[in-house]
């Protein structure tokens, strides 16, 4: 695919998978490497014949820690070209669609062997000792929705392209990790770039796979990775709260906001509570979001449990039912052995298997929709000849920010959106039969998208 560059720090935005050109004319420009690698000039490529081949030269790829991948490129009098691999959704400044879930977990519990289902990869080793994760696995799935699938036959798109999830296999951390016990540090630092934590606990009894603990409570596992997860905000919260005192003294105004929230979950954290159990005035939620305190993450307990508890869960997974509900976290059940058996059958096989197990649908779709509401997400979708598309936001999203998640442009130049709920979609069998029956409105700035929306935003620029 030939590469257009545009001036004066425009983008331009070639879809999923595919690029993002900033050409910036001037003689230095910051080349961000967040993953601390050195940078070569590579190779060239293919360009416009009105773009001098002598001012671009483009760098091999270093992967990101925030997982896009950087190719930066040589400094030149004339002028410079970066371009990055991005993936849908994310500008400049701006969150993919989706979310990010890191799976965490005591050693042999089935985490690792959920995240093999889950993203269809062998990626990671799910051997049956401790610390076999050594480094995160991430691994991006499609969102099922069979909504998509119904909007696409009516409208003949050719592609269909389904919103995305990430999940983050961890490597499994013991008591003491907030200390640097076994892989503990390297656990704590990753967990931290995650939306979510989903704390998958073993609720199944097999004498041939040891328990680090000694015996199966899932309770107690739960109890001993929130424990980590405490002690590593605490002692993360008298760092920043030694380095803010210094800041206030040199007169910094911000420093001030971020000692009052750090001492909120300082209080609660000292009693024993985690620090999502502190209330957020809505004027602080963004600032409390950007001190990425470990144990204010959404939670979702997954219980693993036999293949013949995977309908209705068994003694010890209602143990953690009644955790969850007490803590107002998400719960899941889920058999990871049944997963990865899924995961490795087609669509036909994959269904005869699921009504042999008595289930309804594969465990991916449970956690997921169990995931979407612990944070709040929801799916609108774009429907033309050339693709079908979800795209995931928060409940609550303005027009303009639901237009942002395709492209800032959208969002800056947003005018209107011409909308169609997907149930009166369906019934009118596409747009024109949607307005034949008064169902299509065309909305503006104020508008809270909802889940299901088939929308089409005009902007200008």
């Amino acid at each position: 695919m030939p590469l257009i560059p545009r001036c004066h720090f425009a983008t331009h935005y070639m879809g999923l998978g595919t690029t993002i050109i900033q050409w910036v004319p001037r003689r230095t420009f910051p080349i961000p490497n967040t993953a601390g690698q050195k940078v070569n000039a590579k190779a060239m490529i293919s360009l416009p014949s009105t773009v001098n081949r002598s001012n671009i030269a483009l760098a091999e790829a270093a992967p990101g820690s925030n997982g896009t991948t950087y190719r930066s490129a040589k400094r030149y009098a004339c002028g410079l070209l970066a371009f990055r691999t991005m993936r849908a959704g994310q500008t400049d400044g701006e969150k993919i669609m989706g979310f990010r879930m890191g799976i965490v977990g005591l050693p042999n519990v089935g985490k690792s062997t959920l995240f093999n289902a889950l993203t269809r990869t062998a990626a990671a080793q799910a051997a049956n000792f401790p610390f076999c994760t050594i480094e995160p696995n991430v691994g991006d799935v499609a969102v099922p929705d069979a909504r998509l699938e119904k909007l696409a036959a009516i409208a003949g798109s050719k592609q269909i392209i389904p919103t995305r999830m990430t999940f983050v296999d961890i490597a499994g951390l013991v008591r003491g990790a907030s200390k640097g016990e076994g892989l503990g540090n390297q656990f704590l630092a990753n967990i931290r770039e995650c939306d979510a934590i989903a704390h998958v606990l073993r609720c199944f009894e097999d004498d041939d796979i040891t328990h680090v603990e000694g015996k199966i409570d899932p309770v107690a596992d739960a109890e001993t990775i929130e424990t980590e997860l405490m002690l590593a905000d605490l002692e993360s919260i008298e760092r920043r709260l030694a380095n803010l005192a210094r800041k206030i003294k040199g007169g910094d105004k911000d420093a001030g906001d971020q000692v009052r929230l750090l001492k909120l979950a300082q209080v609660v954290l000292e009693e024993g509570k985690p620090a999502r159990s502190v209330e957020i005035a809505e004027d602080d939620k963004r600032n409390w979001r950007l001190l990425q305190l470990l144990t204010s993450k959404p939670v979702l307990f997954v219980c693993n449990v036999e293949e013949s508890s995977a309908a209705a869960g068994n003694s010890l997974s209602a143990r953690v039912a009644e955790m969850a509900a007490r803590q107002g976290a998400g719960m899941v059940v889920i058999s990871a052995r049944i997963e990865e058996e899924i995961s490795q059958l087609d669509a036909e096989e994959a269904e005869m298997f699921l009504g042999e197990m008595g289930l309804e649908e594969p465990g991916l779709d449970r956690l997921i929709r169990a995931g979407y509401q612990l944070l709040g997400l929801q799916t609108y979708f774009t429907v033309g000849p050339k693709e079908a598309r979800a795209w995931t936001i928060t409940k609550g999203t303005l027009a303009p920010a639901a237009a942002g998640v395709i492209h800032g442009d959208f969002e800056k130049g947003f005018i209107r959106s011409e909308t169609v709920g997907y149930d009166d979609y369906i019934a009118g069998n596409g747009e024109a039969g949607a307005k034949e029956a008064g169902k299509f409105r065309v909305e503006g700035k104020t508008y809270e998208v909802k889940d299901g929306d088939v929308l089409h935003f005009l902007f200008s620029g």
